[in-house]
């Protein structure tokens, strides 16, 4: 079935108990600001309406909490870089040492120490963002050629299972790009253009190990993500009746939101420490493979704008200064 143990995968959950506790903080506390913006948005349209009839007091109402719940989109879009970097990076980077067997200081000192391990790998942002994109990109190249192999199956239905399968897939691998970025940190590489060229590279000969463990968390993420969603209804429904106006999407929308809180904090780093041991077992004593490096570059843009990347940073390296292109 899987090549993970839940089991060990809890027990390193339980060991950076800090950094689950600041992820919990961190995605609960957006949830409550959208739902404040929201609430806040929706008050302000519902006093607008007051001049109006009924009807639009109520039009007033949806479309300032829309606009609410926008404008607080808007702000998450701008600080992304800044939770990748610090929330989510900093999380792999501790349980990257965790199987390493290294030693973990404990309360804030774990959070404190995950962030110097991130910032000697990457000194900016931008940098960890942009390789972040350009992971998604190739691993998506990746999925694409599954999709492919199934279509030109003599099989009555493929194309449609392709596409169903493809949808899953592209599910199921939101959580590989963080196991990539976690070979980045654990090489210790100065390039992580390169050691996250190198990390596609053995993830693409070992595809069908990862897709099939990433298939399985998939299944238990969102299972348990949609359970979360039922149990919050309730009061997420209460949320909405205390709001001004019938804003009858949001107990919806305000569901959503608590049970994406609690996928983030809690489950994708679960099934993330889950890839890490299927990952770095699989690849344990393995060399990138020259006609998968090749394969991905034929495939996939991103992996030879990730590639040049690479050489310029080992160019860099040599010439004593850093990667020369902007991130």
């Amino acid at each position: 079935m899987w090549d993970f143990s839940i089991g060990s995968a809890l027990g390193m959950m339980m060991r950076t108990l800090p950094f689950i506790i600041f992820r919990m903080a961190v995605y609960f506390g957006i949830a409550v600001g959208y739902i404040l913006v929201t609430g806040t948005g929706a008050g302000i349209g519902y006093g607008i309406g007051g001049f109006g009839e009924a009807d639009f007091q109520a039009t007033s109402t949806f479309w300032g909490g829309a606009i609410g719940f926008g404008i607080f989109g808007a702000i998450m879009y701008w600080i992304r870089e800044y939770i990748l970097y610090v929330v989510k990076a900093g999380h792999i980077a501790v349980l990257v040492e965790l199987i390493d067997g290294k030693p973990m200081p404990g309360g804030k000192r774990q959070i404190s120490h995950a962030s110097d391990v991130v910032k000697q790998r990457f000194a900016q942002t931008s940098v960890l963002f942009g390789l972040d994109q350009l992971i998604k990109g190739v691993i998506g190249a990746i999925t694409g050629l599954v999709r492919g192999v199934l279509t030109i199956l003599p099989i009555p239905g493929a194309q449609q299972l392709a596409s169903i399968l493809h949808a899953f897939l592209r599910v199921a691998i939101g959580f590989i790009d963080e196991v990539i970025l976690a070979h980045a940190i654990r090489t210790g590489s100065t390039n992580p253009w390169g050691s996250a060229k190198e990390a596609l590279v053995l993830y693409g000969q070992n595809y069908k190990v990862m897709l099939k463990n990433a298939a399985w968390l998939a299944i238990f993420v969102y299972g348990l993500g949609f359970v979360v969603f039922l149990v919050m209804l309730a009061p997420a429904a209460l949320v909405v009746y205390l709001m001004p106006g019938a804003w009858s999407a949001g107990g919806i929308v305000f569901a959503l939101l608590f049970a994406w809180a609690v996928k983030a904090a809690l489950l994708e780093p679960f099934a993330i420490a889950c890839l890490m041991q299927v990952y770095f077992r699989t690849i344990e004593g393995q060399q990138p493979d020259p006609e998968w490096d090749a394969r991905l570059e034929q495939m996939s843009a991103k992996f030879r704008e990730l590639k040049a990347r690479a050489l310029d940073g080992a160019r860099g390296q040599a010439d004593g200064a850093g990667d020369p292109r902007p991130a």
